[in-house]
């Protein structure tokens, strides 16, 4: 059983050095466990330990808006508030919720925020994680749906229709953080480092010490040693996404139930995927906050609707391992990703 435990994972490799004659390479690094998460910023250049602690401090704020685990939160008041009234939100939470309306519209309710009662239902990654009946998840089912959000743009409010809704952002807010933290690397002129909030947000910022670009190894979703990736990937100033059944799961009666549910049937998505990794070009707006909803889009929808489907973005590429041990890849991303496991086979 895989809890917190499991974010820990390292699943960037790359040789870095502490030192070096020039200001401009001297590197800079913090980690930590935020947003329920191992984070590790890293940043060259002489104000580097400025723009990794301002934006360590960046991702604390966020939190304490976006957790349906904070009382205080603006989702938690958005939550306690369903059925009930308006909830004024800062314009960060307007935004992913707006953004989240968006692609629930692109993808006909594959992302779908509104899943906060199925996710606490199934309480997976918790002491309380068990299998729902079936009718406890139909009651649910009635309390999910993005077209249940009300919005009122005149005074940057949030409603939930129906009394018992709840939105959860997990699957958006680590991305418009990482977003966050490379306006704050702009700003301090960082033109190299790493972002990895992890494994669902990740930002290659330039280049690394040997002026190459990030080597990022993709996890091998069935291994959990740190040597043991399914592939390696160069990236430069791109964001990159993955999700699978891998972070949070419980197994019963040799069935994995994991943490990415279906909006449709109530249940985690069972297509045949078992991991999906998304990468989107720098140049494209809010790229890592897109990416991190993608992943978990791209993974409900299943291999042949979620390629097509990304096929249709600009900017936009995935790959998607499935339970056979094949990977697939969108146009894009064609024989981009080296050193693939033997465990693996890449269909092209």
């Amino acid at each position: 059983m895989k809890k917190i435990s499991a974010l820990l994972l390292v699943c960037i490799f790359i040789t870095l050095s502490l030192t070096s004659c020039s200001n401009n390479n001297t590197l800079y690094e913090q980690n930590a466990i935020k947003m329920d998460t191992f984070m590790d910023l890293k940043a060259y250049g002489p104000n580097a330990k400025f723009a990794v602690e301002e934006s360590l401090k960046k991702i604390d704020e966020l939190d304490k808006m976006a957790s349906p685990n904070i009382n205080t939160s603006d989702v938690s008041k958005i939550n306690n508030a369903s059925g009930k009234n308006y909830v004024k939100v800062h314009p960060e939470i307007m935004k992913m919720i707006k953004a989240s309306i968006q692609y629930s519209k692109l993808s006909n309710g594959a992302w779908d925020i509104t899943t906060g009662p199925l996710i606490k239902l199934w309480g997976i990654g918790t002491e309380n994680e068990r299998i729902p009946s079936d009718s406890e998840i139909k009651s649910k089912l009635t309390l999910v749906g993005y077209d249940k959000i009300s919005i009122n743009e005149a005074d940057s409010s949030i409603m939930l229709q129906k009394a018992g809704m709840s939105i959860d952002l997990g699957g958006i807010a680590k991305g418009f953080a990482c977003d966050e933290v490379l306006k704050i690397y702009k700003k301090y002129n960082i033109k190299n480092g790493l972002i990895n909030l992890g494994n669902s947000s990740t930002y290659a910022v330039g280049q690394n010490e040997n002026k190459s670009p990030w080597s990022v190894a993709i996890q091998h979703p069935r291994s959990n040693s740190s040597d043991n990736f399914l592939g390696i990937i160069g990236v430069s100033n791109k964001a990159l996404s993955t999700s699978g059944d891998y972070e949070r799961y419980f197994i019963k009666n040799g069935k994995r139930y994991h943490h990415i549910i279906n909006p449709h049937t109530g249940y985690p998505a069972d297509n045949g995927v078992i991991s999906d990794t998304i990468i989107a070009d720098g140049n494209l707006s809010d790229s890592s906050m897109i990416c991190d909803l993608l992943s978990t889009t791209v993974f409900i929808l299943g291999r042949e609707k979620g390629i097509q489907f990304v096929q249709k973005l600009p900017k936009v590429n995935c790959e998607i391992t499935t339970s056979d041990y094949k990977i697939y890849t969108s146009s894009g991303l064609k024989d981009k990703i080296q050193d693939i496991n033997k465990d693996f086979k890449y269909i092209k």
